[in-house]
C-alpha cells in the first residue's frame, strides 16, 4: 500500500521523501490504514503544516523483517496454510530474505515508480511491535538506505523475553528465552532468530547499533523509540534505551500510558509521524 501526499498530483515536478511503515506479527499491509487510520493522521499533519512525504506500507508476513537463520518448512507451510488467511503463494517462501526485500528490492521499486528523493537523508522507516523491531534493525543494518527510524512498542531486545521479569540479562540461555515468550509469538521468532546465541546476537538491535557506531559513527540513523507503560514489551524497550545510552547513539525515548494495542498506536501515530517527517525534511 502506498499513500501519496495531497500535492502529489497537483505538483508534477515535486519530489518527496519516503517513509516505510511496517506492520506487526499476524498483520498485513492494510493494518496501518485500516486499524491504524494512518491516512487520516497524515492528512491532518499535512493540513497543520507538517512536511509532506510518501508513505509505503509493505506486507512483511510474519518474517521479523530479517533473513531467517535457517530454511523454514516451505512445503509444510504451503500444505498447512488455512484457507481463510493470506494465500500460501503470498505467505510461504522457500528462504525468507525480508531485510533485503524491504531495504533493497522495495526501495528500488518505489524510487523507480514514484517521484521520490532517492537519497538516504530523505528516507526513513517506522513500525509497530514486530515492525518496530524491523524498523530499528533495518535502519542499523542498512544505514546507507535509511537515515531515521521510529519504533512503536517494538521487540527491541529479543533475548530479554517478555513480561514483568523476562529472561535473565547477561549470558544467553535459549530455554529461558523460550519460556519467557507466549507460544504463538515464539513460533514466529525462533525460525527467524535461530537456536544459538550467535544467531540472536547477529539480529539484536543493540548489537547492531554498537557495531555501526564503532565502525561508521557518522552513519548512525536518528532513532525514536516509545512504548506503553502497560506493554509486555516494556522491559525490552527499556533495555534497548539503556544500551543506546552506553553506546552513545542518537535516540529519543518516550513512555506513554497504554498497552500493546491499536488504541496506543493510533494515539501516538501523529506525534511519531511528525517526528519522522521533520527528520526527513532537514536539509
Amino acid at each position: 500500500m502506498v499513500w501519496l501526499p495531497p500535492s502529489y498530483s497537483s505538483q508534477p515536478q515535486k519530489r518527496y521523501p519516503v517513509a516505510y511503515y511496517l506492520h506487526g506479527a499476524q498483520g498485513d499491509e492494510n493494518n496501518w490504514l485500516n486499524q491504524g487510520r494512518l491516512a487520516a493522521t497524515l492528512d491532518s499533519l499535512v493540513a497543520a503544516g507538517s512536511p509532506e512525504m510518501i508513505v509505503v506500507m509493505p506486507d512483511g508476513d510474519d518474517s521479523f523483517y530479517t533473513t531467517w537463520n535457517f530454511l523454514g518448512d516451505w512445503p509444510g507451510c504451503r500444505r498447512n496454510r488455512p484457507p481463510n488467511v493470506e494465500p500460501a503463494d503470498a505467505y510461504c517462501v522457500p528462504w525468507p530474505h525480508y531485510d533485503e526485500y524491504i531495504a533493497r528490492d522495495l526501495v528500488e521499486f518505489i524510487d523507480n515508480r514514484y517521484r521520490t528523493v532517492a537519497e538516504r537523508r530523505r528516507r526513513g522507516i517506522a513500525g509497530l511491535s514486530m515492525g518496530g523491531y524491523g524498523a530499528i534493525a533495518l535502519a542499523l543494518s542498512y544505514p546507507d538506505v535509511f537515515s531515521a527510524a521510529a519504533s512503536f512498542s517494538g521487540l527491541l531486545s529479543p533475548a530479554r523475553g517478555t513480561g514483568a521479569v523476562g529472561a535473565p540479562a547477561g549470558r544467553f540461555d535459549f530455554d529461558s528465552v523460550r519460556k519467557s515468550y507466549a507460544p504463538w509469538l515464539w513460533s514466529l521468532i525462533q525460525p527467524a532468530f535461530g537456536k544459538d546465541s550467535a544467531s540472536w546476537a547477529a539480529r539484536d538491535p543493540a548489537t547492531l547499533a554498537a557495531r555501526l557506531h564503532s565502525r561508521r559513527p557518522s552513519m548512525m540513523p536518528a532513532l525514536f523509540v516509545h512504548c506503553g507503560t502497560e506493554d509486555f514489551l516494556l522491559i525490552q524497550n527499556r533495555a534497548f534505551r539503556d544500551a543506546m545510552r552506553t553506546i552513545g547513539g542518537l535516540l529519543v525515548y518516550e513512555e506513554h500510558v497504554g498497552g500493546h494495542s491499536w488504541d496506543y498506536w493510533r494515539h501516538t501515530a501523529g506525534h511519531t509521524t511528525a517526528w519522522l517527517a521533520a527528520r526527513l525534511a532537514v536539509p
